[in-house]
């Protein structure tokens, strides 16, 4: 098994560019036992998650190195202390509604689709409150697309996939959100996790690291 590319390795956490395809953690059934955590701990066994990306998003993750830096920097996520980016690949071409600091927002309530699952739904009855900011980054890769960057300021499941496809413009590749009359165009979810800041939980250093976007 291959370890993900290494971006930051020191005494306290790693951080690593986890490719499209592979689990944060292992699923259910002895087929979905390969994964980012698994692999890691070949080499640094006291190596612990801290958040998770789906399995198709591809990007930054970041983990623990011991349950005692686990709890604290699960409580900087919590907190709101860590910053993340992302950027995709939406069909078609958002309208901006900036704010001063031209940031667009989707403010949608969202919860788990029990019915069916992984899926999440907006849902202003019972759906927790979640936000999105995204700016437009120009033109994608093929006619009628564009590529976005995105900050979550909540941390719902399929936020960003969920959010975009509210808006009628669905993130390219996405084999649970996109509409099937719309033809795949990627073989992959073009959603990436490119940039982490947040202050180190020890040195109270500023972190801030990025992954190449691979799209």
């Amino acid at each position: 098994m291959d370890l993900p590319p290494l971006i930051h390795e020191d005494e306290h956490l790693l951080v690593f560019d986890k490719p499209s395809g592979l689990l944060s953690v292992p699923g259910l059934g002895p087929d979905k036992q390969d994964c980012l955590s698994a692999r890691v701990q070949t080499r640094w066994p006291e190596a612990l998650i801290v958040h998770r990306l789906d399995m198709a998003t591809s990007g930054l993750i970041l983990m623990a190195r011991g349950p005692d830096m686990q709890k604290t920097l699960s409580m900087a996520f919590e907190k709101r202390r860590m910053h993340k980016r992302y950027q995709a690949v939406v069909l078609g071409a958002p309208i901006p509604v900036p704010d001063a600091h031209g940031w667009s927002r989707i403010q949608l309530p969202m919860r788990i689709d029990y019915q069916n699952r992984p899926r999440s739904i907006i849902d202003f009855a019972h759906g927790k409150p979640s936000l999105t900011r995204w700016q437009s980054l120009g033109d994608g890769p093929w006619p009628d697309t564009t590529r976005l960057l995105l900050e979550p300021q909540t941390g719902r499941t399929h936020q960003l996939r969920v959010h975009l496809l509210a808006i009628g413009h669905p993130i390219v590749g996405d084999p649970l959100y996109a509409p099937l009359e719309v033809p795949p165009r990627a073989l992959r979810l073009l959603l990436h996790a490119s940039e982490l800041a947040f202050e180190h939980p020890v040195t109270g250093q500023a972190c801030h690291f990025v992954a190449p976007v691979p799209f």
